[in-house]
């Protein structure tokens, strides 16, 4: 056999090798998501004598660990490999589920936290730089907006089946969600191990702080066009993160009963996950400048109409509001994707995360605490304010900023 016709063949077999990495990472990603304690977590806190400043406060807390670690476990993904990056934080979250489970009061849950945003750093950033080389690899780099939109839905499919079967083992207690979430996100570590890194991903070679310092300054102050691309990105990501948070208590504000919050949870969920499998099509329909422009516009919108109004119908709002957010997630990071290069692409990714994170703990908590002296719907209200004005001002810089956008 021929020297080229070897390298032909190990190049087919890396391809099919890395072609494997997508339904891993679907596996991956159904583990995070398949959060059974989520639809319930903020009744869970009141359970144990949080009041919603306090939850806010703890998801906070969660992401400065997130912060801490953000930037440089991005960079060691680039250094050492997503593939063990990726290992190191599936490992670290079953060990969170499993303090969680064991812990109770505000300082058992903040050291579950701690660890929990450390493994969700070495995770984000990481598992869309591997899904976006293993499509480098395989010559399907232009079709990311589908598989990203695919992995979007695949989580918040798994999240929508989590809410039906959380609100079956939250019959036994609310602890027992936990319990039961600690096996499954222990579902993640093989699959991680199976993992195999792209051969478009050239490692950095050496951990370096000054490199570090290098991409963040090229990302926020020297290229404009991806500095405003991230901000953008992180601005909607934190409202998306944010409401999050905020829907079951307007579910109580509205006076849901409890035993709907799991069903509620689920079908808003199955939006998200059948919106983002349509994003592509959302977004070349209406061109780059335009979809920026509707989530700039319709993600702070859904903040402002749930401040105006407290009737169960209203939570109709909810589901306008992940309709865009499903199809806000994938594209936004496609147009990173787009601007960076493979070998720092992890890098990238985690400052975008690391500016949500940001974002997070300066609203979050505010929202929180205004949410406890005044009303939720005034919180509501402030928090579509603050999306509103930063959104439009983004979606101005990228209309100004971009370059091959013109879809």
């Amino acid at each position: 056999m021929s020297e080229n016709r070897i390298f032909v063949s190990l190049q087919t077999g890396m391809k099919k090798t890395t072609r494997s990495n997508i339904w891993k990472l679907y596996l991956i990603k159904i583990s995070k998501w398949f959060m059974l304690f989520m639809p319930y977590i903020v009744p869970f806190y009141q359970d144990n004598g949080l009041d919603m400043h306090q939850i806010m406060v703890l998801q906070a807390i969660y992401s400065i660990s997130i912060i801490v670690l953000e930037i440089p476990s991005g960079y060691m993904a680039d250094v050492i490999g997503r593939r063990r990056t990726l290992i190191i934080g599936v490992m670290l979250g079953t060990i969170g589920m499993g303090l969680y489970s064991i812990s109770y009061g505000f300082m058992g849950f903040l050291i579950a936290e701690l660890v929990l945003g450390f493994g969700q750093s070495f995770i984000s950033g990481a598992d869309s730089a591997l899904l976006y080389d293993s499509l480098l690899d395989n010559n399907k780099e232009k079709d990311y907006i589908k598989y990203e939109g695919r992995m979007v839905s695949v989580g918040n499919v798994a999240e929508a089946a989590a809410g039906i079967v959380g609100g079956l083992l939250a019959l036994i207690s609310l602890r027992t969600n936990y319990y039961v979430q600690t096996g499954v996100a222990f579902l993640a570590v093989p699959a991680a191990i199976m993992l195999m890194e792209p051969g478009r991903h050239k490692r950095l070679g050496v951990f370096n702080f000054s490199t570090i310092l290098n991409v963040v300054k090229d990302c926020l102050f020297i290229n404009k066009e991806l500095r405003t691309n991230i901000f953008l990105s992180a601005v909607i990501g934190t409202a998306t993160l944010t409401m999050a948070w905020f829907a079951q208590p307007y579910f109580r504000l509205v006076e849901l009963p409890l035993s709907l919050f799991g069903i509620m949870w689920t079908l808003l969920n199955l939006t998200v996950g059948l919106a983002a499998m349509l994003a592509y099509r959302f977004e070349k329909r209406l061109g780059a400048k335009l979809s920026v422009l509707s989530f700039a516009i319709l993600i702070p919108a859904g903040y402002l109409l749930l401040g105006q109004f407290s009737s169960v119908w209203a939570i109709s709002i909810l589901f306008f509001f992940y309709i865009i957010r499903g199809f806000a997630t994938p594209v936004l990071k496609d147009y990173i994707h787009r601007l960076t290069s493979s070998d720092l692409r992890a890098t990238v990714l985690s400052v975008r995360n690391f500016i949500i994170r940001i974002c997070f703990v300066l609203v979050g908590p505010a929202m929180g605490y205004l949410t406890d002296q005044t009303s939720l719907q005034t919180a509501l209200t402030f928090g579509g304010l603050v999306f509103l004005v930063s959104g439009l001002i983004l979606a101005y810089l990228f209309s100004k900023h971009r370059s091959d956008f013109k879809t």
